[in-house]
């Protein structure tokens, strides 16, 4: 079951290792890949958190707010970045035996989609974030971007 502290782990400072598909629909695009730097801090006691990214190569920086809803025991992890300024639909789950999955709807080129996150490989140095899109009701999923991370050293 969720609770408030469940991404604890992912404050601080990590270098980001990003494989993204060309074209998010499509399973058999190629990927692109870069890298990134994020920076995470808590807020609400542990009840939210605040990351961001900084992807220099590609001239954007990306934010996401996680919030905890003490009520449901879910998160709602909320996206945005530079390139759109605006707000993404929220993806909400929760975690259970150290993987988080969290679901949401959206639209991509303008095909509604149904999208994962799945936290995952969580330990005090290491985390992996994928994202897919089902256009099926979620029968199938493309996996379209991953996203390794690795703790930052101190200096």
């Amino acid at each position: 079951m969720s609770s408030a502290h469940d991404f604890d782990f992912f404050h601080g400072e990590w270098d980001v290792h990003h494989r993204r598909r060309t074209d998010f629909l499509d399973a058999g695009s190629g990927w692109e890949e870069f890298p990134a730097t994020s920076r995470c801090w808590s807020l609400f006691d542990g009840a939210a958190n605040l990351d961001e990214m900084a992807v220099p190569g590609q001239g954007w920086t990306g934010l996401t707010l996680r919030l905890f809803d003490p009520a449901t025991r879910e998160w709602s992890l909320n996206w945005s970045s530079s390139r759109s300024g605006r707000l993404f639909p929220p993806v909400i789950g929760e975690f259970s035996d150290g993987r988080g999955e969290f679901y949401g709807d959206d639209t991509h080129d303008g095909k509604h989609v149904r999208v994962r996150f799945l936290w995952s490989g969580i330990s005090g140095t290491t985390a992996r974030w994928e994202q897919a899109f089902s256009v099926d009701g979620e029968r199938t999923w493309v996996t379209n971007w991953v996203m390794e991370f690795t703790r930052r050293r101190a200096a």
